[in-house]
Protein backbone atom coordinates (compact mmCIF):
# COMPACT_ATOMS: atom_id res chain seq x y z
CA UNK A 1 0.00 0.00 0.00
CA UNK A 2 1.70 3.17 -1.06
CA UNK A 3 0.76 6.66 0.57
CA UNK A 4 1.54 9.73 -0.81
CA UNK A 5 2.21 12.45 1.50
CA UNK A 6 2.40 16.26 0.06
CA UNK A 7 5.20 18.73 1.62
CA UNK A 8 2.48 20.21 3.68
CA UNK A 9 1.32 17.06 5.54
CA UNK A 10 5.16 15.93 5.87
CA UNK A 11 6.01 19.26 7.77
CA UNK A 12 2.83 19.23 9.91
CA UNK A 13 3.84 15.78 10.83
CA UNK A 14 7.14 16.78 11.49
CA UNK A 15 6.45 19.87 13.51
CA UNK A 16 3.95 17.71 15.65
CA UNK A 17 6.50 14.88 16.56
CA UNK A 18 9.06 17.60 17.56
CA UNK A 19 6.69 19.36 19.48
CA UNK A 20 5.61 15.89 21.44
CA UNK A 21 8.80 15.23 22.15
CA UNK A 22 9.88 18.75 23.54
CA UNK A 23 6.58 18.42 25.63
CA UNK A 24 8.22 15.20 27.06
CA UNK A 25 11.28 16.74 27.93
CA UNK A 26 9.68 19.53 29.53
CA UNK A 27 8.03 17.06 32.32
CA UNK A 28 4.37 16.79 30.47
CA UNK A 29 5.63 12.99 30.34
CA UNK A 30 7.87 12.55 33.25
CA UNK A 31 8.56 8.53 32.76
CA UNK A 32 9.69 9.23 29.36
CA UNK A 33 12.11 11.90 30.11
CA UNK A 34 13.28 10.44 33.06
CA UNK A 35 13.93 7.07 30.92
CA UNK A 36 16.12 9.27 28.80
CA UNK A 37 18.62 10.62 31.56
CA UNK A 38 21.81 8.99 31.53
CA UNK A 39 24.69 9.13 33.70
CA UNK A 40 27.79 11.06 32.64
CA UNK A 41 30.39 8.50 31.23
CA UNK A 42 33.39 10.59 32.97
CA UNK A 43 31.76 10.68 36.52
CA UNK A 44 33.55 9.55 39.54
CA UNK A 45 36.61 9.19 37.59
CA UNK A 46 39.81 10.33 38.01
CA UNK A 47 41.42 12.67 35.98
CA UNK A 48 44.99 13.06 35.31
CA UNK A 49 46.84 15.63 32.93
CA UNK A 50 49.84 14.84 30.79
CA UNK A 51 51.31 15.34 27.18
CA UNK A 52 51.09 13.47 23.98
CA UNK A 53 53.84 10.79 23.71
CA UNK A 54 54.00 10.84 19.93
CA UNK A 55 55.82 13.81 18.52
CA UNK A 56 57.77 16.78 19.66
CA UNK A 57 54.82 19.13 19.36
CA UNK A 58 53.49 18.07 23.66
CA UNK A 59 49.64 18.44 23.07
CA UNK A 60 48.05 18.22 26.67
CA UNK A 61 45.85 15.17 27.23
CA UNK A 62 43.40 14.60 29.87
CA UNK A 63 43.23 10.73 31.05
CA UNK A 64 40.24 9.34 32.71
CA UNK A 65 40.54 6.17 35.12
CA UNK A 66 38.59 4.01 37.29
CA UNK A 67 39.92 3.30 40.58
CA UNK A 68 40.33 5.56 43.93
CA UNK A 69 43.83 5.12 44.36
CA UNK A 70 43.65 2.79 47.64
CA UNK A 71 46.38 0.62 48.01
CA UNK A 72 44.93 -2.71 46.43
CA UNK A 73 43.28 -0.93 43.80
CA UNK A 74 44.00 -1.11 40.10
CA UNK A 75 43.76 1.76 37.68
CA UNK A 76 42.19 1.45 34.38
CA UNK A 77 42.52 4.00 32.13
CA UNK A 78 39.02 4.06 29.82
CA UNK A 79 39.55 6.91 28.51
CA UNK A 80 41.75 9.63 26.55
CA UNK A 81 40.73 13.11 25.09
CA UNK A 82 42.65 16.74 24.52
CA UNK A 83 43.09 19.50 27.46
CA UNK A 84 41.03 22.57 26.29
CA UNK A 85 43.50 24.20 28.71
CA UNK A 86 46.68 23.61 27.63
CA UNK A 87 48.56 26.11 26.26
CA UNK A 88 50.00 24.40 23.03
CA UNK A 89 47.08 22.26 21.44
CA UNK A 90 43.73 24.27 23.30
CA UNK A 91 41.70 20.81 23.32
CA UNK A 92 43.04 19.58 19.31
CA UNK A 93 44.74 15.87 18.49
CA UNK A 94 45.98 14.75 15.79
CA UNK A 95 45.02 11.21 14.88
CA UNK A 96 47.56 9.71 16.44
CA UNK A 97 46.63 11.45 19.80
CA UNK A 98 43.23 10.85 19.69
CA UNK A 99 44.22 6.77 19.25
CA UNK A 100 46.17 7.51 22.67
CA UNK A 101 43.97 5.07 24.62
CA UNK A 102 44.56 1.74 21.69
CA UNK A 103 48.54 2.58 22.97
CA UNK A 104 47.77 2.20 26.39
CA UNK A 105 45.53 -0.89 26.38
CA UNK A 106 47.82 -2.77 23.57
CA UNK A 107 48.59 -5.77 24.59
CA UNK A 108 51.99 -5.76 23.15
CA UNK A 109 52.86 -2.57 25.56
CA UNK A 110 56.13 -3.06 27.00
CA UNK A 111 55.57 -2.58 30.67
CA UNK A 112 58.55 -3.65 32.35
CA UNK A 113 62.56 -3.50 31.35
CA UNK A 114 63.85 -6.65 30.08
CA UNK A 115 67.09 -7.53 29.16
CA UNK A 116 69.12 -9.77 26.67
CA UNK A 117 72.18 -11.09 27.59
CA UNK A 118 75.04 -11.18 24.52
CA UNK A 119 74.89 -13.66 22.20
CA UNK A 120 71.68 -14.96 23.75
CA UNK A 121 68.18 -15.04 21.86
CA UNK A 122 66.57 -14.31 25.00
CA UNK A 123 64.90 -11.87 26.75
CA UNK A 124 64.68 -11.66 30.75
CA UNK A 125 62.74 -9.48 32.83
CA UNK A 126 64.34 -7.71 35.05
CA UNK A 127 63.05 -5.05 38.08
CA UNK A 128 63.88 -1.37 37.59
CA UNK A 129 66.24 -1.42 40.16
CA UNK A 130 68.54 -3.47 38.28
CA UNK A 131 67.43 -1.95 34.98
CA UNK A 132 68.62 1.25 36.10
CA UNK A 133 71.99 0.47 37.87
CA UNK A 134 73.08 -1.47 34.77
CA UNK A 135 72.42 2.00 32.52
CA UNK A 136 74.32 3.82 35.39
CA UNK A 137 77.14 1.11 35.29
CA UNK A 138 77.84 1.26 31.55
CA UNK A 139 77.36 5.06 31.47
CA UNK A 140 80.01 5.34 34.36
CA UNK A 141 82.61 2.64 33.03
CA UNK A 142 82.18 4.32 29.28
CA UNK A 143 83.07 7.84 31.15
CA UNK A 144 86.14 6.89 32.84
CA UNK A 145 87.31 4.96 29.37
CA UNK A 146 86.89 7.77 26.94
CA UNK A 147 86.44 11.07 28.51
CA UNK A 148 89.16 13.40 27.23
CA UNK A 149 90.13 16.29 29.32
CA UNK A 150 92.92 18.02 27.30
CA UNK A 151 92.96 18.04 23.12
CA UNK A 152 96.46 17.24 20.91
CA UNK A 153 97.75 20.47 21.67
CA UNK A 154 97.07 20.70 25.19
CA UNK A 155 93.51 22.99 25.41
CA UNK A 156 91.30 21.84 27.97
CA UNK A 157 87.62 20.28 26.08
CA UNK A 158 86.53 18.31 28.99
CA UNK A 159 84.38 15.98 26.35
CA UNK A 160 83.02 12.38 26.28
CA UNK A 161 82.03 10.96 22.51
CA UNK A 162 81.63 7.45 22.69
CA UNK A 163 78.20 7.59 24.33
CA UNK A 164 75.07 10.20 22.95
CA UNK A 165 71.69 10.96 24.53
CA UNK A 166 68.22 11.09 22.76
CA UNK A 167 65.99 13.24 24.91
CA UNK A 168 62.07 12.98 24.89
CA UNK A 169 59.62 15.28 23.07
CA UNK A 170 57.02 15.21 25.12
CA UNK A 171 58.55 16.45 27.92
CA UNK A 172 58.30 20.02 29.30
CA UNK A 173 60.85 22.85 29.15
CA UNK A 174 62.07 21.97 32.76
CA UNK A 175 62.57 18.66 32.32
CA UNK A 176 63.97 19.51 28.75
CA UNK A 177 66.29 21.90 30.86
CA UNK A 178 67.72 20.00 33.31
CA UNK A 179 68.14 16.58 30.83
CA UNK A 180 70.74 19.19 28.70
CA UNK A 181 72.77 20.50 32.15
CA UNK A 182 72.81 16.90 32.92
CA UNK A 183 74.16 15.56 29.91
CA UNK A 184 76.43 18.15 29.31
CA UNK A 185 77.84 18.14 32.80
CA UNK A 186 78.54 14.71 32.11
CA UNK A 187 80.89 16.27 29.12
CA UNK A 188 78.58 14.02 26.56
CA UNK A 189 78.67 15.76 22.69
CA UNK A 190 76.57 14.00 20.98
CA UNK A 191 73.25 15.34 22.17
CA UNK A 192 69.77 15.65 20.65
CA UNK A 193 66.24 16.10 20.69
CA UNK A 194 63.05 13.52 19.52
CA UNK A 195 61.84 17.06 18.09
CA UNK A 196 64.59 16.48 15.39
CA UNK A 197 64.16 12.85 14.79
Amino acid sequence: MTVNVTRRQFFKLGAAGVASSSMAMMGFAPESAEASVRQFKLTHAKETRNNCTYCSVGCGVLIYSHGDGSKNARQEVFHIEGDPDHPVSRGSLCPKGSGLLDFVRSEGRLEYPQVRAPGSSEWKRVSWDEALNKIARYIKDDRDANFVERDEKGGTVNHWTTTGFLAASGSSNEAGYITHKVVRNLGMVAFDNQARV
